[in-house]
C-alpha cells in the first residue's frame, strides 16, 4: 500500500494499490523478558527435556522402547507482534527502555537545541540521545531538541538558538533547554512559560576548532549538569510528553516515510534492520563521533504530531518566525517496527501530554523505543508506503 495524505483539516488518503503488503521485522524485545508485562497474552509453547540410560535419541516424531526418563517443561514465548515496555522505574520516561549507562534513571533530563542546517552536518551525540523532538524554523529549516535521560553525551551539536516552539514543548517535561542564545523576546517567553534556560559560557559548552561559526558550539551534557545542580533546578526523573505503553504491530505497513517540512527539506525515514534511518534526499544523513568515525542516524520509533503553522511576531523590537502550534488538536501518527497507528492528537495546556485518541476516543499509547518526534506542519504532505 502507498498512501499519500495531506494532513489538517479535511485531509484524505490516496489509495494507490489495493494490496497491502505486510513488512513487519520482529520486535527487538529482548529488554522485555524481565518485565513479565505481557504474560497474559503470550503464547505458551511446551518443550520436552528427555533424559536416558542409553545412546538412543528421542524427537517429537520418534517412540523408543528404551528406558527413558521425560519431564515435561514449560516456557512461555512473547507474541513478536506485541511490544511492552519494562515496569516503572526500570526504564526511562522519554523512551520506555532501561538505561545503558550506570548513572540511573531517578535524576532530571536535561535537552540541547541541535542545528540542522546543512553546514551543520553530519551532527553529533544524536545517536545518545533518549529521544529527539524535530521542530520547522525559518528559511524551511528544521533543529531538532535532543533530550537525554539515563544517557549523556561528551561531544554533541552543534548547539544553536531558540524558537517559539521549544518553549511550548519542554514544560511537558520539564527539562533545561542548553542553547547557543536566542532573540531576547523568544528567551523572555521561554522563561514567561516556565522553562529553564542554560547558554553559552557554562560549564559544559564549548567550542570546537574544526567547524565554523555558528555552527561550532557543542555541549557536554555531564558537564551541564552540573550546572544544573549550581542552580538548583529541580533534578527529579522526567515525565515525557505522550504515554508509554503496551503497543500491538498495527497490521498497515510502513516502511518508508517521507515528510516534505518545505521544498528543500524533505526527509525519508526508511526501515532497515528494525530501525528506522534518515535520509535527506537520496543521502543517508548521518552523525559523527568524537573520533571521526561516522553512522546513520536511526529510531526506533516515529511520532508524527501536526499542527497549525503560523508565525509569531515580536510584541516590539525582533525579527518573525516560524511556530507550531502544540495545544488543541490535530493529526497523528505512530510507526514503529515497520507498522503504523494513525489518529489524533488533543491537548489542552503547554505543561500537558499529548493524548493520542484512536477513532473511537478511546486512548492510544506509544511503544518502546529510542522515538523521533516530528512537530510537523499540518499543511504539508506526508507520504507513507
Amino acid at each position: 500500500m502507498i498512501a499519500r495524505l495531506f494532513v489538517g483539516s479535511g485531509y484524505t488518503w490516496r489509495l494507490t494499490s489495493l494490496t497491502w503488503i505486510m513488512r513487519r521485522a520482529p520486535a527487538f524485545l529482548a529488554f522485555l523478558l524481565a518485565a513479565g508485562a505481557c504474560s497474559g497474552t503470550a503464547a505458551e509453547t511446551t518443550t520436552m527435556a528427555t533424559t536416558t540410560t542409553t545412546s538412543t535419541t528421542t524427537t517429537a516424531a520418534t517412540t523408543t522402547t528404551t528406558s527413558t526418563t521425560t519431564t515435561m517443561a514449560t516456557t512461555t514465548t512473547v507474541d513478536p507482534s506485541l511490544i511492552t515496555i519494562l515496569p516503572e522505574g526500570q526504564r526511562s520516561a522519554v523512551n520506555g527502555l532501561a538505561a545503558e549507562r550506570d548513572a540511573g534513571l531517578d535524576r532530571r533530563a536535561v535537552a540541547v537545541k541541535i542545528d540542522n542546517h546543512p553546514d551543520a552536518r553530519p551532527q553529533s551525540g544524536l545517536q545518545e540521545a533518549d529521544g529527539v523532538i524535530e521542530i520547522l524554523v525559518e528559511g524551511g529549516f528544521t533543529r531538532f531538541i535532543a533530550v537525554f535521560h539515563g544517557n549523556d553525551s561528551e561531544y554533541l551539536g552543534p548547539v544553536r538558538s531558540l524558537r517559539p516552539t521549544d518553549s511550548t514543548i519542554l514544560p511537558a517535561i520539564p527539562a533545561p533547554l542548553v542553547i547557543s542564545g536566542g532573540q531576547p523576546w523568544v528567551q523572555g517567553l521561554a522563561v514567561r512559560r516556565g522553562v529553564k534556560l542554560i547558554g553559552e559560557g557554562t560549564i559544559g559548552l564549548y567550542r570546537i576548532s574544526t567547524r565554523v561559526a555558528p555552527h561550532d558550539l557543542y555541549a557536554n551534557t555531564t558537564l551541564v549538569r552540573q550546572t544544573a545542580a549550581a542552580r538548583g533546578y529541580p533534578d527529579t526523573a522526567p515525565t515525557w510528553i505522550y504515554r508509554l505503553g503496551e503497543w500491538r504491530i498495527p497490521e498497515t505497513p510502513a516502511t518508508a516515510v517521507t515528510l516534505s517540512w518545505s521544498d528543500s527539506t524533505v526527509i525519508t525515514w526508511k526501515y532497515e534492520d528494525g530501525r528506522y534511518t534518515r535520509w535527506h534526499g537520496t543521502t543517508p544523513q548521518e552523525y559523527e563521533t568524537i573520533d571521526g568515525a561516522r553512522g546513520k542516524i536511526a529510531a526506533d520509533v516515529l511520532v508524527i504530531l501536526a499542527g497549525d503553522e503560523y508565525t509569531a511576531f515580536p510584541p516590539a523590537d525582533g525579527t518573525p518566525v516560524p511556530e507550531t502550534g502544540t495545544t488543541g488538536s490535530g493529526a497523528a501518527w505512530v510507526i514503529s517496527r515497520g507498522g503504523m497507528w494513525t489518529g489524533t492528537w488533543e491537548r489542552t495546556g503547554i505543561t500537558d501530554q499529548f493524548r493520542l485518541l484512536n477513532a473511537d476516543g478511546t486512548e492510544a499509547v506509544v511503544p518502546a523505543g529510542i522515538p523521533w518526534v516530528s512537530i510537523f506542519p499540518d499543511d504539508r504532505p506526508i507520504t507513507i508506503s
